[in-house]
């Protein structure tokens, strides 16, 4: 006869809660959404394999997240749960909207020639399946989000969320950067990928510690090492938001207005112009970022 020692091997909670029905969705949607591109919608290039890659990312990653909150097997897990799930839900919900903008952008088009009919109704289901996936995880980092005066992981906070966002933009501004942008050509425009390359990678380290739930083991106050890099991430990226354009965009070193020789899809001005758009974007960011991290403390076991 075997003893009952501890409460239900099963959690319920973790697919009838609010966030729980968000996941199955999320779930539903990803499956759908793949499913329909694979079968008949069809992809193509890198802008499709990288839509194909989020998809099924995200639907592999959410099944596993169910998986462990409805058997418990995330308690046997050495990492901080809590901050695992916010980090993942911001990540999936940016690259599931850049996803659901990218696939109807490329590959839908209202007319049947030359694809068929058929090919085009099941880009635009998955591309409508799309936009859903989206707002699913959007609604699971909206009920996860911290409350005013809640105790909750720190990547559920506003500026736990925000460094997910800037890693994020961060990477578009790379993506840009190796795309024929010149940025060799100045010692100016070097710092300025210097200084994309030290925030990317302190605020990705951040972020890892807190998701491994490391940051009491460190033997310097974590807390106050954020904001003091979060301060110094706002003047570096001050910096690069003066020097890019002016040696982007100036006369006297590059191009006011694009030329018109310019090839669509791998003109340097094209590149340069987008980073210089989220250079302001991830500035912007930061400072965000600085003015709420003076109203957090950081909960690393959550």
């Amino acid at each position: 006869m075997m003893e009952s020692t501890g409460g239900p091997y099963l959690n319920t909670a973790a697919v009838t809660s609010p966030v729980g029905i968000a996941r199955l969705l999320q779930m539903t949607f990803g499956c759908t959404t793949f499913s329909l591109v694979a079968h008949q919608g069809g992809f193509s290039a890198a802008y499709g394999t990288f839509c194909m890659f989020v998809w099924t990312f995200c639907f592999a990653v959410t099944v596993f997240i169910i998986t462990c909150e409805f058997t418990h097997l995330h308690s046997c897990l050495s990492i901080s749960w809590g901050n695992f799930t916010a980090a993942f839900a911001m990540l999936a919900t940016l690259m599931s909207v850049t996803a659901a903008v990218i696939y109807p952008l490329y590959f839908v088009q209202l007319g049947c020639y030359p694809i068929g009919c058929e090919v085009r109704d099941f880009r635009i289901a998955a591309s409508v399946f799309a936009g859903l996936l989206f707002v699913a995880y959007a609604a699971e980092v909206f009920l996860t989000r911290a409350k005013p005066g809640q105790v909750t992981s720190y990547m559920a906070t506003v500026s736990g969320l925000l460094k997910i966002v800037q890693a994020f933009v961060a990477c578009i501004i790379f993506g840009a950067l190796v795309n024929d942008s010149q940025h060799s050509k100045y010692v100016a425009t070097q710092w300025c990928v210097a200084v994309y390359s030290f925030c990317f990678v302190v605020t990705v380290v951040v972020v890892a510690f807190s998701v491994t739930g490391k940051t009491a083991l460190l033997c310097f106050p974590f807390e106050r090492s954020v904001v003091v890099y979060t301060f110094g991430a706002v003047l570096l990226y001050v910096s690069a938001a003066v020097i890019w354009p002016v040696f982007c965009f100036d006369s006297k070193y590059g191009s006011p207005q694009r030329p018109g020789l310019c090839a669509k899809g791998r003109c340097p001005w094209d590149s340069q112009l987008v980073i210089a758009i989220f250079t302001y974007v991830n500035l912007l960011l930061y400072v965000v970022d600085l003015a709420y991290s003076q109203r957090i403390r950081f909960v690393s076991h959550l």
